[in-house]
């Protein structure tokens, strides 16, 4: 039997894409413990001031003009690459990517970002790259930068996303529905009593758990803690701040004086643990932290979703009733208000959660990766460790 060895791309424009291809590592890694697995940053393929330049005007529009980076992403979503744009991309890491495959020579590409997995699928039509790829989409939508015949498989989020592909000539064998893959840590049972007295949380109260994302942008967080803290209706909340020391430091206040419990936290690596003991999760609408939180079945409340790809994350959690959607404070007030009187209706946003993330995304998705091999007319008739 031979090693079994794949190459996983990613980018760090956000951290949903990087979250994506390190749950499909973990998934691989189960079924294939001693496979080859290397995974790689779109952005290490770019000069290095383009690449930082570019993070850094994608997180400024994001921070303080989403409306902006809303507009462009409706105008863009419909429309299909042309060869010129195709031509553009290709430019940007083309002969570098097909370079460092022929020299590590994997079984199959898997991408978490669109710009790669483009690049990538071009070559596949002009055979010059013979590795299938599989191009994992990571929100409950798809813009058409995504959309590519060149791909041999897409893992997506819902049969939303595979009609919408199936629209643009994408045959629905090629399209998988596995849900998006989430680190496997999510899929287990945890000892909520022992997370709860690790946290310093009281077992009798609900908690909800406010996040922002890594960098803790989640608009009027402090705020929300405050009202929270001051609810009349007793409650307790884990806000996490990510890198926004600023944020963290001004809840002290909140935290000394509020009637409530508010439990502060910087960046985390135990999320699942903290959506485990969580009633409610108040949150930005990443396709990856939705994932998560459905995985747990916590229902979520998202706040100011950002035009694009979150909002319309935001508006499939509310369609399958998992959540709601807060487009101002009031808003935000008004089902906070809600919640904290009516926990029955937590309970009902609960269930339906169950029911339309069943979970194990990534097992299932890996499965469907591993079946592409058995049809490949290279690796087809090769058994991997």
């Amino acid at each position: 039997m031979k090693q079994l060895r794949v190459l996983v791309f990613s980018a760090a424009f956000g951290n949903g894409h990087l979250r994506a291809a390190e749950a499909v590592i973990e998934g691989i890694l189960i079924k294939h413990p001693s496979a080859e697995i290397i995974h790689l940053d779109f952005g290490d393929f770019l000069n290095q001031r383009v690449n930082t330049v570019i993070k850094y005007v994608y997180s400024e529009i994001i921070k303080y003009i989403p409306k902006f980076w809303g507009k462009f992403y409706y105008k863009t979503a419909k429309v299909q690459l042309r060869p010129k744009s195709q031509h553009f991309l290709g430019k940007l890491g083309r002969n570098e990517f097909l370079k460092y495959i022929q020299v590590f020579k994997p079984n199959f590409i898997v991408c978490t970002y669109p710009t790669v997995s483009s690049i990538l699928a071009q070559l596949r039509l002009e055979q010059l790259l013979q590795v299938p790829v599989v191009t994992v989409i990571t929100d409950y939508t798809v813009h058409s930068h995504w959309i590519h015949q060149g791909v041999d498989a897409y893992i997506v989020a819902c049969t939303e996303v595979k009609e919408r592909l199936e629209s643009w000539g994408i045959k629905a064998q090629r399209v998988h529905v596995s849900g998006i893959p989430v680190s496997l840590k999510f899929e287990k049972e945890m000892d909520e009593e022992q997370i709860i007295a690790k946290l310093g949380l009281k077992s009798d109260l609900p908690t909800f758990l406010v996040m922002g994302g890594s960098y803790g942008v989640l608009k009027s967080a402090r705020r929300i803690c405050k009202k929270l803290a001051d609810s009349l209706i007793p409650v307790q909340a884990i806000i996490v701040c990510g890198k926004n020391k600023k944020l963290y430091l001004s809840l002290e206040e909140i935290i000394m004086q509020g009637r409530n419990p508010v439990i502060r936290l910087e960046f985390v690596n135990n999320v699942e643990e903290l959506m485990s003991v969580s009633d409610l999760i108040i949150t930005k609408a990443g396709g990856l932290t939705v994932s998560e939180a459905l995985t747990k079945h916590l229902p979520l409340i998202i706040y100011k979703p950002i035009p694009g790809q979150e909002e319309e994350n935001a508006h499939f959690v509310q369609r399958i009733g998992a959540g709601c959607v807060a487009g101002d404070e009031a808003e935000l007030e008004q089902l906070l208000n809600r919640f904290l009187r009516n926990p029955e209706d937590i309970e009902k946003m609960r269930r339906q959660a169950a029911v339309a993330l069943p979970g194990h995304s990534t097992e299932r998705a890996v499965e469907d990766m591993l079946e592409l091999l058995k049809s490949s007319p290279i690796f087809g008739t090769e058994t991997f460790e």
